[in-house]
């Protein structure tokens, strides 16, 4: 839930129309699909394995360098672009607040995200996270219920919108840009829908997880959020076509009608909301790329022995490096923060979102099949985007690399030797403890115990107790 909620995802809303809602709708489940499918099994299965890292978990589940090597490399890439698309919305979310130029705000917001990252480390972005996450919701609610009541309602907001444009009402976009596209309307859904299971980012929330238990309030917790955050954005986006006609930059919605909306000092204050949800974004991509860095690569093959002080320092320069190449990237050209974020968020999640799942569910799978469906995965993600095949093929860049990374493991895995016995029997020792809660047999054995031991009395003072369980089961198949 990152800048690109308060500016791609209205942005979209406000050149598209109802036709954002398909992101909306794979968003509102996506972190119920992600906690359902993975949360349980990857917290037991990890642990068992000693997991600390989500690439780490990678190779311990195909165990073989490169997948680690080729893991490392592309998780760091697409999380520098997802950290890139925050610091462009920080910068223009401090030039609305501050009336800064957009250069000043970048290097104030970007500066202060990579300082407190920097120095507080993964306990400072837990904490922070959780608070940012309230001041996010409320902010962008107090923006909505403000602009609905200055149009009257839902009903006149989208009867307003049908005056403009019909086509804005459509399912297939603005002038039916999408009429008929099945595989765009796929993507749109799936790569929030599913995506989350293999981004970095959000699997070591599970690898963190005090135990497995904790999967349950996380689904509660997560809907309830959804609820009241995830539908709003998308909606505001939609206002701006009726209250701001006019709007240069449709990324500036929020930050606008903030202003037109609310008192000038409540307005400053909401949009401060705007910079919660770029912060507690970034600081986990850069403390995930930076963990990625010093665990993946330096200490997996470096042949030094490197202390724990040594390996932080390795994370926090690869924080500090990304930092100066994102508002490098972000002062000479800015790319649109929706594009950057469905590109660095589908390049995650077709390289390993597929191997995450295969890796808890299908014991089969093995080292090659995981490392084809990266590289195809990510790899088709590229080329999609870079060469807009999704204008040719009507197929959305994440449907697309979501395919290409699913056939690469079947197909690759089943032409090759099957996995490590060794690890299988670890992860299906792990799997099978998942089944019941943990305390089950504790809070059980009292309950049992009374009949268990009446039963084991009366068999004793049976004359033949072998004959009795003999006649026993014959007469229950009787």
């Amino acid at each position: 839930m990152s800048g690109f909620m308060f500016m791609g995802g209205p942005a979209l809303a406000f050149k598209q129309g109802v036709w954002a809602l398909w992101y909306a709708a794979g968003d509102f489940g996506g972190g119920l699909v992600n906690l359902g499918i993975l949360g349980r099994g990857l917290r037991q299965i990890t642990e068992v394995l000693g997991s600390l890292t989500p690439i780490e978990w990678l190779e311990d589940r195909y165990p073989h360098p490169s997948v680690r090597i080729v893991g490392a490399i592309i998780a760091i890439v697409f999380l520098s672009a997802y950290v890139f698309a925050q610091f462009i919305a920080a910068g223009k979310a401090i030039e609305a607040i501050s009336g800064l130029p957009f250069l000043y705000g970048l290097l104030v917001g970007a500066g202060i995200i990579v300082l407190y990252t920097f120095l507080g480390g993964y306990l400072a972005v837990a904490w922070t996270d959780a608070f940012q996450a309230i001041v996010m919701a409320v902010g962008i609610n107090l923006i909505l219920i403000s602009g609905l009541l200055s149009v009257g309602g839902v009903s006149p907001l989208f009867e307003r919108i049908a005056a403009k444009d019909p086509t804005y009402l459509s399912i297939w976009g603005k002038g039916l840009e999408h009429a008929g596209e099945f595989g765009v309307v796929a993507g749109a859904v799936l790569i929030y829908a599913i995506g989350y299971m293999g981004l970095p980012h959000a699997v070591v929330r599970h690898l963190s997880m005090k135990d497995a238990d904790t999967t349950k309030k996380a689904t509660i917790w997560n809907v309830f959020y959804n609820t009241f955050f995830v539908y709003q954005p998308y909606l505001l986006g939609l206002l701006a076509i009726v209250l701001l006609p006019n709007l240069s930059d449709p990324e500036m919605a929020i930050p606008t009608l903030a202003f037109r909306l609310l008192p000038t000092v409540v307005a400053a204050i909401v949009l401060a909301a705007l910079m919660a949800a770029v912060m507690s974004t970034a600081d986990s991509l850069l403390i995930m790329a930076g963990s990625i860095l010093s665990r993946d690569v330096v200490q997996r093959f470096s042949r030094r022995k490197f202390a724990d002080r040594q390996m932080l320092l390795w994370s926090r320069a690869l924080v500090l490096v990304i930092g100066i190449v994102g508002i490098i990237v972000a002062a000479v050209q800015p790319p649109g923060i929706f594009e950057l974020v469905i590109f660095a968020f589908g390049g995650l999640g077709t390289a390993f979102l597929v191997p995450n799942v295969a890796g808890v569910y299908w014991d089969r799978a093995n080292w090659p099949g995981a490392l084809a469906a990266m590289i195809g995965g990510a790899g088709t993600n590229i080329v999609w985007t870079a060469w807009n095949l999704e204008e040719i093929t009507a197929v959305h860049p994440f449907f697309a690399g979501l395919v290409i990374s699913f056939l690469s493991l079947i197909v690759v895995t089943l032409l090759t030797e099957p996995p490590d016995k060794e690890v299988i029997a670890e992860i299906q020792l792990a799997r099978d403890a998942i089944g019941a809660p943990t305390g089950t047999a504790q809070k059980s054995s009292p309950s049992l115990a009374p009949e268990a031991t009446a039963l084991a009395r009366h068999v004793e003072q049976m004359p033949n107790s072998a004959s009795v369980t003999s006649r026993g089961r014959h007469s229950t198949a009787d």
